[in-house]
């Protein structure tokens, strides 16, 4: 990454760990940027050198400067503008930009308005400050211009500076997919940075817009925020500037990318921790360093925040004068005791673990690379002060926190069902008023599931109401009189619908999820014309791509979300920050971004987890059940595979599509008795050994070809689709009704209903002959029809799908 780039502090252990941070409490670096104001090739001068110029001609200027408008606003920028001009007269200095600065109104919170006790003159004199500016007859600092609330200063500013450029930037912003609000703050940003650096737009370097934005937030100037805040102004402005070609090649295509920091060096993240031993703090750099070849950045952040945080920082402050790493007993001891506690005061749950394996695994290093290299390694071989006895139990260990994990998820498997169901009935319902409010008229009532409405009419609400891409659609309710603006709610209640379809019915990480794009959705077409939709999963923990297959509805998902992005143009390019790698990935059309406020941006995954725990609490607030709980994107995967493997599926197909390397993993996941894992498995292996013997390890023929197709000839039933596993017999002797692997075509509800009568029938004549067996049989079916019933009924709901009957095999004329 650039060195020009902004360090952001990021929200690490590490950083929490460390109570002398002069910048701890932002993310932000407090440290110098290089950004600075831009300068001017050429002092821009619209109407010519008007330094010195006389009030009666500046004000004759000011009248007619901004274009024929009515007498009214003639008036108040000729009064404003002569008025201010006299003030200013008042005050020493050749120019009118001396006197300016000499008044003491170029510093902050010294409004122009208050130099009038009428706060009509008041508002004379912002507009006469207005004039000043656009005229380039003043130049105020960015806190004395902020100062000023200035009406409609973007388009006045474009008005007076006779720049093609400038007019060519405001037609851009006006293009992007951004809503109003957030176009004029980008025209704004521009303007005011042009106004308070004395330049034209084309001075106006990626350093000054820089220095503009961090001066912005340092001063509380970004709207909505105070000072300190975490938003950053002129970041639309940034990515139009980049796209028309403003800024160099080179320049990143994000403001953002200046502002997050990249990856650290070993030595940046070792002297985080103030090692005071200088050949320690050596040996702790060529370890990690050495390291660095079998591991991640994540991974080396561990390292170090383990060895020299959680280890040698600490025996330094234990027996400041130890010089290797040859330890006492005693300075382990107090050692050990003082690890059995994070930061925060909280008992570790396994020290064992998380610490002392780590150390262990450096003296182990140590010993095994001085028997290589000497000379430079056998310094500081040493005994390890980790007794073995210390280790024992990390099987039981690790056995207890999977226990945690089982248990977790039966808590949760339960609550499953409800979750979906509050999920999409939210995103439905919404929907479904944002649809009715649109087509109500401004200020008309209307009744939506029996509350009564009434749309706003407001002036933002009459500004875009013809906009197709963002047209404010508020309403209030008239019975508790709040005011919801529909298409936000919209917004994120589609994005909570779609984060948690796609992580349940996949059970990939959340990492992954946030990692799809528009190219990870692949097909597979047969010979007989069938298309087999497939989800691509790019590499991540294990670096290993995998594919998913799609059932109806995860394509229903993902078709809906690629609609959603393509409704006005393609699916846009964006960079996305990896905040495990610390790096900037390519732009590319990832299926998780939006628009989120000036900028659309690719979803974090702290914003899945922030977005699930929020529906959970407010589940809780009707449901008990929910109370004290909550779901992770981990979650879902857990249960994911739970249901695969309880389902009959072969452990090791879980494992493919997991993306797992060992099944000892995917055992872990599975909150199953070990009997059912242990039987499932075998079943597995005998079967396997008894049909693909050692010498069938060869390419397929034409015949097991052939095979492979005809089994997704067979899983077309009367109902819709099986979804068993190719080379997989049917567990359920194709008592299809009971089958959890049937998938439902929503088309063949008419005959789920058939068949409920004829179950009732049977279970009258079995309840009047008596046949108990026969009664718990039907009983049992009758209740996974209903299940099926209700499946099928929210598919419908949710993708109101549209037959486009069997495909045909293709001519081959």
């Amino acid at each position: 990454m650039d060195s020009r780039y902004t360090l952001r502090n990021r929200r690490s252990p590490e950083l929490r760990s460390a109570p002398d941070r002069r910048d701890r409490g932002t993310r932000f670096a407090a440290g110098d940027l290089v950004a600075a104001p831009a300068v001017p090739s050429l002092r821009p001068r619209p109407f010519g050198e008007l330094s010195r110029t006389s009030i009666e001609a500046l004000v004759k200027l000011a009248e007619t400067v901004m274009g024929a408008q009515d007498s009214s606003s003639r008036q108040k920028r000729r009064s404003g503008t002569q008025r201010l001009l006299e003030i200013l007269d008042g005050f020493d200095g050749p120019t009118w930009q001396d006197r300016w600065e000499a008044s003491g109104l170029n510093e902050r919170g010294r409004p122009v308005s208050r130099l009038s006790d009428n706060k009509y003159h008041g508002y004379n004199l912002v507009t006469g400050l207005k004039v000043l500016c656009c005229l380039r007859v003043i130049q105020p600092s960015l806190v004395a211009f902020r100062s000023n609330k200035f009406n409609q200063y973007a388009p006045a500013f474009l008005a007076t500076q006779q720049d093609p450029l400038l007019a060519k930037f405001f037609d851009e912003v006006t293009q992007t997919r951004a809503p109003h609000k957030h176009q004029y703050a980008a025209q704004f940003d521009v303007s005011c940075a042009l106004t308070t650096q004395g330049i034209t737009l084309a001075d106006l370097t990626p350093e000054a817009l820089l220095f503009y934005a961090n001066e912005c937030r340092r001063h509380g100037l970004v709207v909505g925020t105070v000072a300190g805040g975490t938003k950053f102004a002129g970041q639309l402005a940034w990515d139009v500037l980049f796209n028309m070609g403003h800024f160099p090649p080179s320049t990143p295509p994000t403001l953002r990318t200046y502002i997050y920091k990249g990856q650290r060096t070993v030595e940046e993240m070792i002297d985080f921790y103030e090692i005071k031993s200088p050949e320690v703090r050596r040996l702790l750099i060529d370890y990690i360093t050495r390291r660095k070849a079998d591991t991640d950045y994540n991974t080396q952040e561990g390292l170090v925040r383990n060895l020299a945080g959680n280890f040698w920082s600490k025996i330094e402050q234990i027996a400041p004068d130890q010089k290797d790493l040859r330890l006492s007993d005693e300075i382990y001891q107090q050692w050990r005791e003082a690890v059995r506690y994070r930061q925060d005061g909280k008992l570790r749950a396994d020290v064992g673990g998380t610490v002392l394996l780590p150390v262990r695994a450096l003296y182990m290093d140590l010993q095994s690379w001085a028997l290589e290299e000497p000379e430079r390694w056998a310094h500081w071989a040493a005994p390890c002060p980790i007794p073995p006895n210390d280790l024992r139990g990390f099987a039981q260990r690790r056995r207890r926190i999977n226990d945690r994990m089982a248990d977790r998820i039966r808590q949760r498997q339960p609550l499953l069902p409800t979750l979906v169901a509050k999920v999409e009935d939210h995103y439905t319902s919404v929907r479904d008023l944002l649809a009715v409010a649109r087509s109500a008229p401004l200020g008309g009532h209307f009744t939506h599931r029996g509350r009564s409405y009434q749309r706003t009419n407001g002036r933002n609400d009459r500004r875009s109401y013809d906009d197709p891409i963002h047209a404010a659609v508020r309403v209030t309710d008239l019975e508790t009189g709040t005011v919801r603006h529909l298409v936000l709610e919209e917004e994120a209640a589609f994005w909570e619908w779609a984060y948690l379809e796609v992580l349940r019915q996949t059970g990939i990480r959340v990492e992954e999820l946030v990692e799809l794009t528009h190219m990870s959705v692949r097909q597979y077409q047969r010979p007989s014309g069938e298309v087999i939709a497939l989800l691509v999963i790019a590499p991540s923990k294990t670096d290993r791509e995998r594919v998913i297959p799609m059932s109806a509805e995860l394509f229903h998902v993902i078709a809906t979300i690629i609609r959603r992005h393509t409704a006005h143009g393609p699916i846009p390019l964006l960079p996305r920050y990896d905040g495990h790698e610390r790096l900037w990935v390519a732009p590319m059309p990832y299926l998780f971004q939006r628009q989120i406020g000036a900028v659309r941006r690719v979803t974090g995954t702290g914003t899945v987890n922030y977005t699930l725990r929020r529906r959970c609490q407010s589940i809780a607030e009707t449901n008990p059940a929910f109370q004290g709980l909550h779901f992770t994107p981990h979650d879902f995967r857990r249960l994911f595979a739970t249901d695969l493997v309880n389902n009959g599926l072969p452990i090791h197909i879980g494992a493919a599509l997991l993306g797992h390397l060992n099944l000892q993993t995917t055992r872990g996941y599975v909150a199953v008795f070990e009997e059912d894992v242990t039987r499932h498995y075998q079943d597995f292996l005998a079967r396997r050994r008894e049909l693909r013997p050692a010498e069938e390890y060869r390419p397929a023929t034409t015949e097991e070809m052939s095979e492979f197709e005809e089994h997704f000839d067979k899983r077309k039933v009367e109902l819709g689709s099986c979804g068993r596993p190719y080379g997989t017999p049917c567990q359920h002797e194709h008592a299809c009704i009971r089958c959890p692997m049937l998938h439902i075509n929503p088309k063949m509800l008419p005959r789920l209903q058939e068949l409920e009568e004829d179950l009732h029938l049977r279970r009258r004549r079995a309840v009047a002959e008596g046949w108990l067996g026969e009664i718990e049989g039907i009983d049992l079916t009758l209740r996974f029809l209903g299940d099926k019933h209700e499946q099928a009924d929210r598919l419908t709901k949710i993708t109101r799908q549209v037959d486009l009957g069997m495909p045909s095999p293709r001519s081959r004329s």
